[in-house]
């Protein structure tokens, strides 16, 4: 079923959509039927369960990982060990915090600031207005590179109720291209899941974030 899905999604988009596989409580097994099925970008949300499921895959090397849920401070090191990529990257505390871990790691980590465009008290994410100052930040950091911007719209109703916080956030995207920062190199608009992810894309998303339309319901 997981590789009729893909299949189907693969039909539904244009080919330079790169497609996050949200993998969260779902079983190694499925995770690597997608990957036969040709997804190679990989999102999880729980450092400590990424860490569990991880060891466990042999085609790592041609994936790439991305942390997509909320990171704690005192989860960075680990989540450096485990993600190529920080998609939710929502504060300066956590980007100093990133910038000291990948610092020991000689690492340079490609990152996306997380926008609240709906500014819902139940979601993480830095407020629009405050975006720009945060890529500021970002951007005087040696082993940080703002690669994009990512926003989660509601998880569930009418996908067109998500269309105006996509909006919202390409102007938070183009606002930070705008501005043409040293060492920010913007190629990512992260926005759309599984529920909304074709309105996403017709508000300028490039990558989207997809669960259930790849897994199906969580049993």
């Amino acid at each position: 079923m997981i590789a009729q899905n893909v299949e189907k999604i693969f039909k539904q988009i244009p080919s330079h959509i790169t497609i996050v596989a949200a993998v969260k409580t779902r079983s190694v097994e499925m995770v690597k039927e997608a990957y036969q099925a040709g997804i190679t970008h990989f999102g999880h949300n729980y450092v400590q369960e990424a860490a569990g499921m991880l060891p466990q895959i042999s085609f790592n090397a041609n994936a790439t990982w991305h942390m997509i849920g909320h990171l704690q401070r005192n989860k960075t090191k680990q989540a450096l060990q485990l993600f190529d990529q920080i998609d939710s990257l929502d504060s300066i505390r956590l980007a100093t915090e990133l910038e000291k871990q990948a610092a020991q790691f000689g690492r340079t980590v490609p990152v996306l600031i997380e926008v609240n465009s709906g500014e819902e008290d139940d979601k993480t994410g830095i407020e629009p207005e405050n975006a720009l100052e945060l890529a500021q930040f970002i951007s005087t950091l040696a082993h940080l590179k703002l690669v994009g911007v990512m926003t989660m719209g509601p998880r569930f109703g009418d996908p067109e109720s998500s269309r105006e916080y996509f909006k919202k956030t390409r102007v938070v995207y183009e606002q930070i291209e705008k501005n043409s920062l040293p060492q920010v190199s913007l190629q990512y608009l992260s926005m759309g899941m599984s529920n909304d992810y074709l309105v996403a894309i017709e508000e300028g998303a490039n990558v989207v974030r997809l669960g259930t339309a790849i897994f199906e319901e969580r049993k």
